[in-house]
C-alpha cells in the first residue's frame, strides 16, 4: 500500500508541473510566435478543455482498459504531448498539443483520486493529503525552473522537464507490482454489480450499514452530488482567482510593484503546501464534515477582512493565514463526498474533479472582468461571496449528515 501511495504522489508532482508549466514561459513563447495575450488566454482554455475531456473520460476509459491502463495512456498521451510542445511546432498546431495535454494530467488525476479512495479504507484524507502536498510542491517547483531556464535562453526545456518525469511515472506504473491490488488496477468492466446505500458517516466516522440499492443517482444521493458539484466549482474557482489574480490586487490596492506582489502566490502555495501536511490527520481526528465546515467558515472571515487591509504585511499575513485555511479543502471535501456516497468511487471523484475544472476555468474569468470594470475592493469582495457560497454548502451537508447519524443511532 505505501508504494502505491507514492507512486501516486509521483503522478501528483506530475500533475503539479503539467498544471503550471504553460503559463510559467507563456510570456516568451508569445514573444517567439509573434501573438498577444489573448491568443495565450484560448491555448490555455484548449488545454483545460482536454483536461476536462481527460477527467469525464477517465470512468469509460477504465472499464475499457483498466485502471493501470487508463493511467499508462495518459502518462504516454503527456509524455508525447510535452515533447511536442518542446519541438516548438507552428502555432496552429499548438491547439493541437494543448488539449491532448491536459486530457493526460486531467485523466491522470481523477483516476488517481479514484484509485486512492478506492484502494485506502483508513486515513483515506491522509492519503489524499499527501497527494496534494506533491501536487502543490510541483506547482511551486516548476515557475522555478522555468524561470532559471528562461534566463539561460532554453525556455524549451521546461516541456522536457514534465516529459521526462511522465516517462518515470510511466515506467513505474507499467513495472510495479501492488500485491492483491494488481487484479482490480488491471480488471476491465465491472465484474460485480456496484451498491449504493443512503449511508452516512457514523459518529466515527465510518459508513453505516444500511440496506444497499443499486448504484445510481436519484433523489437525496442525486440532491447530495448537486451539492458537491456546485461546492468544488466554487472551490477551485476561487483558489484558481487568488493564484492568478492576488498580485494584480495587491498592484491595484497597494500600489505594489510586480515583483513583491508576484511573492504573495509563492507564499500562498507554501501555506497550502504546509497545511496539508496536516490536513489530513486533523480531518481524521475531528471528521471530514467539521473539517470542511470550519475551514470554509475560516475563508470566509479571512476574505471579509482583507478588503480593510491597508499595509502589505497584514496583506500577507492574510494570504499565509487563507492558504493555511484553504490547504486541505479539495482533498478533505473529494474523502467526504465518497464516504457520502459510498459506492460510487468510481464515478463520484471524476464529476467533483470535473465540475472543479469548469469552476477554475470560469470564475477566473469572472474575477479578472470584475478587476477591469470594479474597484479593486469589490472585486475582493466578490471572492468573499464565493467563499461564502462554500459556507453555507458545508453547513446544509453538515447538517445532512448530522440527521442520518442521528437516524441511524435511533
Amino acid at each position: 500500500m505505501k508504494k502505491l501511495l507514492w507512486i501516486g504522489c509521483l503522478s501528483y508532482f506530475l500533475i503539479g508541473l503539467a498544471h503550471v508549466v504553460l503559463g510559467s514561459i507563456l510570456p516568451v513563447a508569445l514573444e517567439y510566435y509573434g501573438k498577444d495575450y489573448s491568443q495565450g488566454g484560448t491555448l490555455i482554455f484548449a488545454q483545460f478543455a482536454g483536461f476536462l475531456g481527460g477527467v469525464l473520460l477517465s470512468p469509460w476509459l477504465n472499464k475499457r482498459f483498466g485502471k493501470r491502463g487508463g493511467l499508462l495512456i495518459a502518462a504516454a498521451l503527456l509524455f508525447i504531448a510535452e515533447l511536442s510542445y518542446m519541438l516548438l511546432p507552428p502555432w496552429g498546431w499548438m491547439f493541437v498539443i494543448a488539449p491532448a495535454a491536459g486530457f493526460g494530467f486531467g485523466m491522470i488525476e481523477a483516476v488517481i483520486g479514484t484509485i486512492i479512495i478506492a484502494a485506502i479504507k483508513d486515513n483515506t484524507a491522509v492519503a489524499m493529503s499527501r497527494l496534494e502536498v506533491l501536487f502543490g510542491i510541483g506547482a511551486m517547483v516548476m515557475p522555478l525552473i522555468a524561470s532559471g531556464l528562461i534566463s539561460a535562453g532554453y525556455w524549451r526545456m521546461s516541456f522536457l522537464v514534465v516529459a521526462v518525469c511522465a516517462a518515470m511515472t510511466f515506467i513505474f506504473w507499467a513495472k510495479s507490482s501492488f500485491g492483491e491490488l494488481d487484479s482490480e488496477l488491471s480488471r476491465r468492466g465491472s465484474d460485480q454489480t456496484p451498491v449504493h446505500t443512503h449511508a452516512a458517516e457514523s459518529p466515527m466516522g465510518t459508513p453505516a450499514d444500511i440496506k444497499p440499492t443499486r448504484l445510481t443517482y436519484h433523489g437525496r444521493n442525486l440532491a447530495l452530488l448537486s451539492l458537491f458539484v456546485l461546492f468544488f466549482f466554487l472551490y477551485v474557482g476561487t483558489e484558481m482567482s487568488l493564484a492568478n489574480f492576488m498580485p494584480a490586487i495587491l498592484i491595484e490596492k497597494m500600489n505594489m510593484k510586480e515583483a513583491g506582489a508576484a511573492l504573495s502566490v509563492t507564499c500562498f502555495w507554501i501555506a497550502m503546501s504546509v497545511g496539508r501536511l496536516f490536513a489530513g490527520y486533523i480531518a481524521e481526528k475531528f471528521q471530514y464534515r467539521v473539517y470542511v465546515l470550519y475551514s470554509c467558515l475560516a475563508a470566509v472571515v479571512l476574505l471579509m477582512i482583507f478588503p480593510f487591509t491597508n499595509q502589505i504585511w497584514s496583506a500577507f499575513l492574510i494570504i499565509l493565514l487563507l492558504g493555511l485555511a484553504l490547504s486541505g479543502v479539495f482533498s478533505i471535501a473529494l474523502v467526504f463526498a465518497s464516504k457520502m456516497l459510498p459506492g460510487t468511487e468510481e464515478s463520484t471523484p471524476s464529476i467533483l474533479i470535473a465540475s472543479g475544472g469548469v469552476g477554475g476555468a470560469i470564475l477566473p474569468l469572472v474575477t479578472g472582468w470584475s478587476l477591469d470594470h470594479l474597484e479593486v475592493n469589490q472585486s475582493a469582495w466578490m471572492l468573499a461571496i464565493f467563499a461564502v457560497g462554500l459556507l453555507i454548502i458545508s453547513v446544509i451537508t453538515y447538517q445532512w449528515q448530522n440527521k442520518h447519524v442521528v437516524d441511524t443511532v435511533t
